[in-house]
């Protein structure tokens, strides 16, 4: 049987994988990739707890809700990123601080 810390140890390397890719990629659609990961590791994390804490079902509808909000935040994340390519034709991180004007 798997153990907690094993879950833990998984969420953990999910976390540290998105972070690495947020700060060393340029790519938009890089970054909110590493968002991802990020909240998969949160809802590893509850869904973890719960099976081994509390076993009832509180973490895994919270994790049911992080992976409803991470699919919003993909789909609105993409129009952003599909409307900054019509408007720059490209899609590098640099290229979004000359919307501010």
């Amino acid at each position: 049987m798997i153990s907690l810390s094993s879950y833990l140890f998984i969420s953990l390397v999910l976390f540290l994988c998105g972070i690495f890719v947020m700060v060393a990629r340029k790519n938009i659609i890089a970054i909110l990739l590493g968002i991802e990961l990020i909240l998969n590791a949160s809802a590893l994390n509850f869904a973890a707890y719960t099976k081994f804490l509390n076993n009832n079902l509180e973490g895994h509808i919270m994790s049911l809700f992080i992976i409803v909000i991470a699919a919003a935040e993909a789909a609105v994340g993409l129009g952003i990123v599909i409307r900054f390519f019509q408007l720059r034709e490209s899609i590098h991180i640099d290229d979004a601080s000359t919307l501010q004007n």
